[in-house]
C-alpha cells in the first residue's frame, strides 16, 4: 500500500512495523516499555543487565536475583501484550548464561545479543538444537567482519545462523562498538555500514536458505529516518533515544525530562569505567568525574567480567541505577545524538503514530519528485557544444 510501512520478518516473527525498541539499561526498558510498544506493533525489548540490583535487596546470590527479576519482567510484559517481546542482554555481564537460559525458558521473541562477539552461547541452549528453539537471536554488530565472524563460528559450531543482525552506528546512546577516534569517520557512518554487512550476510543467507534481515541502529530518529534506510537495503531499524521520552518508559519523569530539557551542547562522549566510549548527557556527575574526583563506592556484585572496581573512578551500574531513579547528583543519562530533538513527553501510541506519518510523508515526498522528474520535457545538454565552440 502506498506509504505504508512494511512489516518486519525475522524467521517465523512478523512485526506489523518495522521497528525494535532498543533495550535501555539499567531499568529503562522494562516490561512497560517493551509492552507499550509490541502493542502498537514493535517488537518492545527488555534491558536484563542488573534487574536485580536496582530495587530492593533481595535473598540470595545477585545472579539468582537478576534471573528472577528478569523472569518476572518478562511475565509481566507477557501479560500487558500478546505482542512480540525480546530481551537485550549483554555478553559482557557476568551472568550472560543465566540471563540468556531464562530468556530462553520463558520464549521470548527474540534476544539481542551486544556488547561483544556472541561466539559462546550456554550449553544447555545449544544441546537443544537453535532450530528448535521458539526464539530468535539477533548479535549487535558495528561491522561486516563481526558478522563474518560470528556468522562462521556459529556455522560450524552450532550447525545455525543468527536469525537477524542489527548493525549500530556511532550515532547510538550508550556504550559505543567503535574507538573515539573512529566515532565520525565516513567509513564508520551508518550509511557506509548498512552495504558492508548487507553484503557479508548474503552468502549465509544462500547457504542456509533463509532471509537473514539486517536492521539498522544508532541515530534513527525520525519515519523519514526509518524510509531512507529501507531505501538503502535495510529491513528495519532499532531505536531507542526517543522512546524514552514517553509515558511508559519504565525511568523516573526526571530522567525523561533529562531528554526534554538537553542542547545539543549537552550530548557528549565519555570514557566509561568498562573501558569503552558511550554518549550521555552532561551534568555536574560527569564534571566531576571530568575534573578527577573519584566517587568511592564498595562493589556487592561484579555485574561485568572485565570490571577491575579497584582502578575505575566510579560503579558505572550504580550512576546508571541512580540517573534512573531521578538522583543525577550520583549518576547520569547515557542519550543517542539526537537526544536533543526531543521536546515532549508522549505516549507509545503517540510516538508510533508520528513516526509512521513521517514515514508516510517521506515516501509521498519521494514519489512526487520521482514524478516531476520523470514527466521533465527533455532539455538537450549543450555543455560539450559550448566547450568544444573555440
Amino acid at each position: 500500500m502506498f506509504g505504508k510501512m512494511p512489516t518486519l520478518k525475522i524467521g517465523k516473527l512478523t512485526a506489523e512495523i518495522p521497528i525494535i525498541q532498543g533495550g535501555m539499561g539499567v531499568g529503562i526498558s522494562l516490561s512497560g516499555l517493551a509492552s507499550a510498544v509490541a502493542n502498537e506493533g514493535g517488537i518492545g525489548v527488555i534491558a536484563a543487565v542488573g534487574l536485580g540490583m536496582s530495587g530492593k535487596k533481595l535473598p540470595g546470590a545477585m545472579s539468582e536475583i537478576n534471573s528472577r527479576a528478569l523472569r518476572q519482567e518478562i511475565k509481566t510484559a507477557r501479560s500487558k501484550t500478546d505482542g512480540l517481546i525480546g530481551v537485550n542482554i549483554m555478553m559482557a555481564l557476568s551472568d550472560y548464561d543465566s540471563l540468556f537460559e531464562v530468556s530462553v525458558e520463558e520464549k521470548v521473541d527474540v534476544i539481542l545479543m551486544g556488547a561483544g562477539l556472541p561466539l559462546k552461547l550456554p550449553a544447555r541452549i545449544a544441546d537443544q538444537g537453535l532450530a528448535n528453539i521458539h526464539t530468535s537471536f539477533i548479535p549487535i554488530v558495528s561491522s561486516g567482519r563481526a558478522v563474518k565472524i560470528i556468522f562462521q563460528h556459529w556455522a560450524k559450531k552450532y550447525q545455525y545462523v543468527p536469525d537477524a543482525v542489527v548493525v549500530e552506528g556511532p550515532l547510538a546512546g550508550g556504550h559505543l562498538g567503535f574507538k573515539a577516534a573512529e566515532l565520525y569517520t565516513e567509513s564508520n557512518s551508518l550509511e557506509s555500514l548498512l552495504p558492508e554487512v548487507l553484503t557479508a550476510v548474503y552468502p549465509f543467507e544462500i547457504q542456509f536458505g533463509k532471509k537473514i534481515p539486517v536492521i539498522v541502529a544508532g541515530g534513527i530518529y525520525s519515519g523519514a529516518d526509518i524510509h531512507r534506510f529501507i531505501r538503502l537495503g535495510a529491513s528495519g531499524v532499532q531505536m531507542a533515544t526517543r522512546f524514552v521520552a514517553t509515558h511508559e518508559c519504565d525511568a523516573d519523569i526526571r530522567f525523561k525530562e533529562m531528554y526534554v530539557n538537553c542542547q545539543k551542547d549537552d550530548l557528549r562522549i565519555i570514557e566509561s569505567p568498562v573501558g569503552m566510549p558511550g554518549r550521555a548527557i552532561n551534568n555536574d556527575f560527569l564534571e566531576s568525574v571530568s575534573a578527577g574526583n573519584k566517587k568511592p563506592f564498595k562493589c556487592s556484585w561484579k555485574c561485568l567480567r572485565t570490571c577491575d572496581y579497584t582502578k575505575v573512578p566510579y560503579c558505572i551500574a550504580n550512576a546508571l541505577i541512580s540517573a534512573r531513579q531521578g538522583r543525577f547528583g550520583s549518576g547520569f543519562a547515557f542519550a543517542g545524538a539526537n537526544a536533543y530533538k526531543v521536546n515532549e513527553i508522549i505516549s507509545v501510541k503517540e510516538l508510533v503514530n508520528a513516526l509512521i506519518r513521517e514515514y508516510k510523508h517521506a515516501d509521498l515526498t519521494m514519489r512526487v519528485l520521482a514524478d516531476r522528474e520523470i514527466s521533465a520535457p527533455f532539455r538537450p545538454d549543450f555543455t560539450a557544444v559550448v566547450k568544444n565552440k573555440d
